[in-house]
């Protein structure tokens, strides 16, 4: 899942408090894999407005059956499920740029997901759907296998601390539920701005044998993925931003 500052999700904007740290009461804890990790923050009264206003068109319902995506949006469309966009601005400027991508959004924590439905209503975006709830269960009970067109996991947690590295979601057990889910010549796109975690995240992907890199190495970033003003500041202090790219090979 994001993070939040100083190691936040860069789609959170300097004027928007961190995100919260208690999960919704009927988000459930896996006992092997977690998208996501206990923060403190609070709701705003923008944010308020807009879960009390916008929720009930644009926040699906979390179910152990599997979506039905064209129902869930109102048209056909390719699917991209993206895990922990934060605030919300990166996930907003994608779907504004892609108009004819269906973005599914896995967020627990209810400020960014108020964050994300204010920025819904402010940009007229049709596009975008929340399911406030862990992604790892989203998965497992909610996405059929090759349901997905594309995934995107943007700055999770790096879990700076080796013993603690166990805890960083991009490692094979939880990628092996991802690729089960995507489409034969989808694509996989996790960005990091903690080296450590964007060589462990390389060796990891590389490793999946239905999987192959796009580029030899680190992928530069793609048009569609926006620098915001946390990874701006981070670039003019000198920390570097690592984009990987894999794409799932045809069946034979």
């Amino acid at each position: 899942m994001a993070r939040v500052p100083e190691n936040k999700n860069p789609a959170m904007s300097d004027d928007t408090p961190p995100t919260s740290g208690a999960a919704p009461a009927h988000v459930q804890h896996p006992q092997t894999i977690r998208s996501f990790v206990r923060r403190t923050g609070r709701v705003t009264s923008g944010q308020a407005k807009a879960l009390e206003t916008l929720g009930e068109q644009f926040i699906l319902p979390f179910q152990e059956q599997p979506l039905d995506a064209t129902a869930a949006f109102g048209r056909d469309a390719p699917l991209i499920l993206e895990i922990g966009f934060g605030m919300g601005e990166a996930t907003a400027h994608i779907a504004t740029v892609r108009p004819d991508d269906n973005f599914l959004c896995c967020e627990v924590h209810e400020p960014g997901v108020g964050a994300l439905l204010k920025r819904i209503g402010e940009q007229n975006l049709g596009n975008i759907r929340i399911l406030h709830h862990d992604a790892v269960q989203v998965i497992e009970h909610m996405l059929p296998p090759e349901s997905l067109d594309g995934i995107h996991v943007f700055f999770p947690d790096p879990w700076h601390k080796k013993k603690h590295n166990k805890r960083r979601l991009i490692q094979t057990p939880f990628l092996a539920k991802l690729v089960t889910r995507l489409k034969p010549g989808g694509y996989i796109h996790c960005a990091t701005d903690w080296e450590p975690y964007a060589q462990q995240m390389l060796e990891v992907l590389g490793a999946e044998p239905q999987l192959r890199n796009s580029t030899d190495g680190f992928a530069p970033r793609p048009s569609y993925r926006p620098t915001t003003k946390f990874e701006k500041r981070g670039l003019r202090l000198g920390h570097g931003v690592w984009d990987l790219i894999f794409l799932k090979r045809p069946t034979t």
